[in-house]
């Protein structure tokens, strides 16, 4: 079983940038990898994903701030965030793209858009 490790959140201000971090505790080169997102009281949604040969899709909230991109070499995906906005304050997961044989959550990261 993979192992998820999520990292760079953090508090930033609105406008602000963030990049976030999730590598795999083996290879994924061969699978469609994603970002999703829970905010309290709300369902986790997918905000951004990444198909083995790089074609990247975003949820709406996110396109033209958000940029997925993977290492493989490094079994890391990344997640850059900019223009940051409150909207955007959720804990942040990684995992496979589709719900068939997801990998066990990782922990995730927090990340809190204040002023």
């Amino acid at each position: 079983q993979v192992q998820l490790v999520e990292s760079g959140g953090g508090l930033v201000q609105p406008g602000g940038s963030l990049r976030l971090s999730c590598t795999a505790s083996r290879s994924i080169r061969v699978y469609a990898m994603a970002w999703f997102r829970q905010a309290p009281g709300r369902q986790r949604e997918l905000v951004a994903q990444i198909a083995p040969a790089g074609n990247t899709n975003y949820a709406d909230s996110v396109k033209g701030r958000f940029t997925i991109s993977r290492d493989d070499a490094k079994n890391t995906v990344y997640l850059q965030m900019d223009s940051l906005e409150p909207a955007d304050t959720a804990g942040y997961y990684c995992n496979r793209a589709i719900s068939t044989g997801r990998f066990n959550w990782g922990q995730g990261t927090q990340v809190t858009v204040s002023a």
